[in-house]
């Protein structure tokens, strides 16, 4: 996409989804957007109030009557008809994410479209969703799934437009109505996403407000007529919805940080798990991942001459613009972002971490404009060191030795995420042993994480609460109600 189409998208008025029309907030506030790749302001988008969100809510609330009275077909056909708009419109969507995130383009083009993907998988497996009965004497006993009513998610900013595409499904095909809050950094795909389907589904049934997290998420957080709650994000942002959620007894799930371990045992594969440390890294959204391999756990037999092959590797990686063709990295996502980054990377340097490449800003070129960093690599980590316990959410690898199978558990389960893991090993016991002993929520064998299609996907610990991408989520947005019937004789 060139210079000229992408100035043509920016040209728009970018204004929210409230009960059917494109609205800016009510006070008319604005707030500016950035793009990463060279610091300025693109865009504004509307600085909603608390006002805006009750606005929302009482449209939301309207509206789930109607739309939970809809058998679950009628609401299917709309929901595909909204996949449809994904996929025609994702190369467009998938830019204004690069924009704003600094995502690789060539990847992020195609996010609606995995959004429309899980759209399609929940609209297949969504009449499987039943209620039971029960023969405990001569009268009837059932139980039905019923909406919770209005529903709330909070998006992050590192894949907006395919995790709002992925999450409307489980929770409008059960008959919730819903109110979306992208992040501020990254909601201009979410804004014209309201625009494209404004006349798809009925007024109310889909709202999105925009602006500050310290105004218009904590309004969501906090409003006594939403019930249900599903956050991505952040560890301490999970911690904030709960604590929030807490005065209203709200339902929440949680999809938030994560340390990814990847065990390389001394039998791997050793090729494949660099490779796999490569594509885990998730360099093309720059490490903007709560799966990536951030913590590579290595036995000591090999920890030398695989540091040395993923080096070789991370110094030839092509950061450039997001919009380059040739780009296999991009821009740090925002600027608070960079610091945090770069602020993980020099401490490593003081606790004692070998920084083997990367790790610095480009200076006398061009990506010197933007939020730019080299990935890096540190070696020789021990597990105190706070760039082998905390998420970074940058491009940045920590490896680790390990002497035997039980030590390698222990670290990994030492720190207090519990999302996901990689084990790299060609014994089947060993592999079936370690994954049980691991405290995560998901674990893949002899590859990045894949996100295999009806498998669920969540944490423990500090990492979360809750399950998505298979029945589990949709059963997530009901509640379950008994009707008992007295037949009379």
């Amino acid at each position: 996409m060139n210079s000229e189409q992408l100035d043509q998208l920016l040209s728009r008025s970018f204004m929210m989804l409230i009960d059917g029309d494109l609205k800016g907030s009510s006070d008319a506030k604005v707030l500016p957007t950035f793009n990463p790749a060279d610091g300025q302001i693109i865009a504004e988008i509307p600085d909603a109030s608390a006002q805006d969100v009750d606005l929302a809510v009482n449209a939301a609330s309207r509206a789930q009557i109607g739309w939970s009275a809809l058998s679950m077909l009628e609401r299917k056909d709309i929901i595909q008809n909204i996949g449809d708009v994904l996929r025609d419109n994702s190369d467009m969507l998938g830019a204004l994410d690069s924009l704003e995130n600094g995502n690789v383009y060539s990847h992020m083009k195609n996010d609606a479209k995995g959004g429309a993907f899980m759209l399609d998988y929940f609209c297949g497996i969504a009449q499987e969703l039943k209620g039971e009965s029960t023969q405990l004497d001569n009268h009837l006993h059932y139980t039905r799934r019923e909406p919770y009513g209005v529903v709330a998610k909070l998006l992050p900013f590192n894949h907006p437009i395919q995790s709002l595409g992925a999450g409307l499904a489980p929770a409008l095909l059960t008959g919730n109505t819903l109110i979306l809050k992208p992040s501020p950094h990254t909601s201009l795909s979410a804004l014209v996403f309201g625009q494209l389907i404004k006349d798809i589904v009925p007024a109310g049934v889909i709202n999105i407000v925009t602006g500050r997290n310290e105004t218009v998420a904590d309004a969501v957080l906090k409003h006594p007529r939403i019930p249900r709650l599903s956050v991505t994000g952040s560890t301490e942002v999970g911690k904030i919805a709960l604590r929030a959620g807490a005065e209203h007894l709200k339902t929440v799930t949680l999809e938030l940080g994560g340390k990814t371990p990847m065990i390389v045992f001394d039998d791997a594969d050793l090729e494949l798990s660099v490779e796999t440390a490569m594509k885990g890294m998730n360099l093309k959204w720059q490490g903007h991942s709560c799966s990536s391999t951030s913590r590579v756990l290595i036995h000591e037999s090999l920890h030398d001459v695989f540091v040395e092959k993923l080096a070789r590797r991370f110094l030839e990686v092509n950061v450039a613009n997001p919009f380059d063709e040739k780009a296999e990295m991009g821009a740090i996502s925002h600027e608070a972002q960079l610091h945090r980054v770069m602020d993980y990377i020099e401490s490593g340097k003081s606790d004692g971490a070998e920084l083997v490449c990367g790790g610095e800003r480009y200076e006398d070129c061009v990506l010197a404009e933007g939020f730019f960093l080299a990935p890096a690599i540190f070696a020789n980590v021990t597990p105190q060191m706070r760039i082998a316990r905390e998420e970074i959410y940058g491009p940045v690898i920590s490896i680790i030795k390990f002497k035997s199978d039980a030590e390698a558990v222990e670290i990994a389960n030492s720190v207090e995420y519990g999302l996901a893991a990689i084990i790299m090993s060609r014994d089947l016991d060993r592999v079936h042993k370690t994954a049980q002993r691991l405290q995560c929520g998901y674990v893949e064998v002899n590859g990045p994480v894949t996100f295999a299609l009806g498998s669920p996907f969540g944490g423990v610990k500090s990492s979360g609460s809750g399950r998505e991408g298979n029945m589990e989520e949709l059963i997530g947005y009901t509640q379950l109600k008994s009707i008992n019937i007295q037949l009379q004789s």
